[in-house]
């Protein structure tokens, strides 16, 4: 293992530390969102608010998708950061391609399984007949160009883990650029439609995982890549599984979630109110994004510094962590209840659908300012290890509290309710992660001051 990447972990200052690895995630991740993002804007102005609609119906799916990456890509991160800070090497090849030849079954099965039941899972979705004719073009291409999808989220949280965050910056600019230059050839140009939007995320997405497949075959990583490691081990996929199932649920319980979402708008509020929807969620992307990034950059900090038994420099870059995501959910908070209207309008010139979204945003970023610091929550056990900790707190918001508010209030106050679940779902997870993360704050603290005194 290169000494450059341990040192940097284990004795940098760690408020320029995280700065350094949250900036190109950011970047990284802003470009990737832009995926989605921009598929949505060139639908929505350039086949209208249905092929908007679809997009939402097919989230879902995507998420799911993002959510096998993440789960053996979170995992393996954990697990690869904390063996490089015990100079566990051999361990270390091992996670890599463990994480890979789980990746590749799970990515097949889903792809598999999705292209055989395509319209009745896209009925089980939520869609409409209107909207199904798009749905089912866009959805049949991503399936298709799954394993890129996967691969890409994997490969850049295992490189993250190494401290290398320079790496999945320049590799998720790549595939977003292309992404965005297909889309207009594609939408505008061959006047493709959904199907061509679908297809420029796919090579996007697949220029992507080459860039960051080349990392490891040039020699450049901490860690060499052996074929032989590509062979299951059983502790090696525990490890791994135990801690990225809890990312994997939150992505499934976000999927649930967002059908539920899509089949009550469907049935409050018709095609449109679906089409608010799949707005509005590509703005959460955003909204979502300091928090993220600012957990990206800590996990590889509190891993290897926690392997390494540094617990006063875990202690610090959780607390620095916090403060700078809540700020950035409060800056967050306040431009989406001052100019909701203008970031709608960059998605569709439909007045009505403008107004629409607008109001329902105002209601469901209502209580945004502690996403930050739930998000960091979530990363702090993923990065010690806790898998049951970071299982209860990924599932926290979207199956204990948000699916729950979602069904139950609309029976109220109708279409409202949909909108005023989200608020009130971000309140009660917020006060769940000051529960979980105070004791666990109390023992780290309790183990410094035990190293301290027995030096």
């Amino acid at each position: 293992m290169k000494d450059s990447s341990s040192n940097r972990l284990d004795s940098d200052n760690i408020g320029r530390l995280l700065f350094q690895l949250a900036l190109p995630s950011f970047i990284g991740l802003f470009v990737m969102t832009l995926y989605n993002v921009v598929d949505a804007i060139f639908i929505g102005h350039w086949v209208g608010p249905l092929g908007i609609a679809a997009l939402a119906i097919v989230f879902p799916v995507q998420m799911l998708a993002m959510g096998i990456g993440q789960m053996t890509g979170m995992g393996g991160a954990s697990l690869l950061s904390r063996q490089m800070g015990a100079k566990d090497i051999d361990n270390a090849q091992k996670t890599l391609g463990n994480a890979i030849a789980l990746t590749v079954i799970l990515s097949g099965l889903m792809m598999v399984a999705g292209l055989v039941w395509l319209d009745p899972c896209l009925t089980q979705l939520g869609t409409s007949e209107t909207i199904l004719p798009y749905a089912r073009d866009y959805m049949q291409i991503i399936l298709i160009g799954l394993f890129f999808q996967t691969f890409a989220m994997l490969l850049s949280n295992l490189i993250r883990a190494e401290g290398n965050a320079r790496v999945p910056m320049v590799g998720m600019i790549i595939g977003a650029c292309l992404n965005t230059g297909l889309d207009a050839m594609f939408v505008i140009g061959f006047g493709m439609g959904v199907k061509g939007a679908a297809l420029a995320t796919v090579i996007g997405e697949s220029f992507s995982t080459l860039f960051f497949a080349s990392y490891y075959f040039s020699g450049k990583s901490c860690i060499s890549m052996k074929w032989t490691s590509l062979l299951l081990n059983k502790k090696i996929v525990s490890g791994i599984l135990s801690i990225g199932i809890s990312a994997f649920a939150m992505s499934v319980a976000t999927s649930i979630s967002a059908i539920f979402i899509n089949r009550l708008c469907l049935t409050y509020g018709g095609d449109l109110a679906v089409s608010v929807f799949g707005i509005i969620n590509r703005i959460i992307m955003f909204v979502l994004m300091p928090g993220i990034v600012i957990g990206m950059g800590l996990q590889p900090i509190v891993g290897y510094n926690y392997g390494a038994r540094r617990y006063d420099r875990v202690i610090r870059a959780i607390k620095l962590a916090m403060v700078w995501a809540t700020f950035f959910s409060i800056l967050a908070f306040i431009v989406m209840i001052a100019w909701p209207e203008t970031l709608i309008a960059i998605f569709t010139n439909d007045r009505e659908l403008i107004e629409f979204a607008g109001h329902a945003a105002k209601k469901l970023f209502g209580a945004i300012f502690f996403v930050g610091f739930i998000i960091v929550g979530s990363t702090v056990f993923q990065a010690l290890g806790l898998a049951g900790r970071s299982f209860v707190m990924s599932m926290g918001r979207p199956v204990l509290f948000l699916i729950p508010l979602v069904v139950i209030l609309p029976r109220f106050i109708q279409l409202e309710g949909i909108w005023l679940a989200f608020p009130l779902a971000d309140v009660l997870t917020f006060l769940l992660s000051v529960f979980l993360l105070a004791p666990q704050i109390r023992g780290l603290m309790a183990q410094h001051q035990q190293k301290a005194q027995s030096v």
